[in-house]
């Protein structure tokens, strides 16, 4: 091959910095798995939702460096599939659920049914996503997402875990947060993005104030007041699609 034919090849490779970002969330996935291994479930909560700011990262790095690759979105996906699919399904079934089969052996099966119940549906609603880019309103997702999904789900054992509650005086309300979780991904509810914050459209200063209180919450008490935000925002989806009925009928 000719010298001028070797330099007109294009190199293979993979862009660093937003994989980096995404083997991080991947990473904080798995040592949320091994945390509650070792029954350290506070720890596990932490790790999910760590796995959640480096998700929202890695694809906002990759527009603002204009560094996007099919590779980097498959990659995500996978990313996804672990710390929001398996990884939270597996801390609950840990936490609470594996504690049903102490009231028998088919509440035992109950409870690895729905762990696995909504770790299919993670499954589906991440290939329903991939297969609708491109096509569906950006602004708002269909179904909720993976990441709010498992942000209720490790949201509600870090609160109980923070109360003192055991898993097992919890298992029927860990098996009914596990199943709506998820199969609200794998519904029709609309849910706001959020991908056009941080965009160069000016927002009004109220909505800073409002970022100021969030983080200043968070602070005081970030078990609860998490848990909280992410109920109100698990709870918008369905309630959206309520008023919407509402004012059809009113016509």
């Amino acid at each position: 091959m000719k010298k001028d034919q070797l330099k007109n090849k294009p190199r293979k490779g993979v862009y660093l910095l937003p994989n980096l970002l995404t083997t991080t969330a991947l990473f904080a996935g798995f040592f949320a798995i091994i945390s509650a291994m070792e029954g350290q479930f506070e720890t596990s909560a932490i790790a999910i939702l760590v796995a959640m700011i480096f998700d929202g990262l890695d694809g906002r790095v990759a527009r603002m460096t204009n560094t996007q690759s099919p590779f980097g979105a498959e990659y995500d996906s996978l990313s996804d599939m672990v710390s929001f699919g398996v990884a939270p399904s597996l801390v609950m079934y840990e936490w609470s659920l594996s504690q049903m089969s102490t009231y028998g052996t088919a509440y035992g099966r109950l409870g690895w049914v729905a762990a696995f119940l909504y770790t299919a549906c993670a499954a589906l609603r991440l290939a329903r996503f991939n297969v609708s880019v491109g096509t569906a309103d950006k602004r708002f997702f269909q179904g909720l997402a993976s990441p709010a999904a498992a942000a209720i789900m490790v949201a509600f054992i870090w609160v109980g875990d923070d109360l003192g509650y055991a898993g097992k005086s919890l298992s029927l309300l860990s098996l009914a947060v596990t199943i709506i979780a998820g199969l609200l991904m794998v519904s029709n509810f609309s849910y706001y993005s959020f991908k056009d914050l941080g965009s160069s459209k000016k927002v009004p200063f109220f909505a800073l104030i409002i970022l100021l209180l969030f983080f200043v919450l968070t602070t005081i008490d970030p078990s609860k007041f998490l848990l909280l935000i992410f109920a109100l925002y698990v709870a918008s989806g369905p309630f959206i699609a309520l008023i919407r009925k509402i004012k059809k009928y009113q016509k």
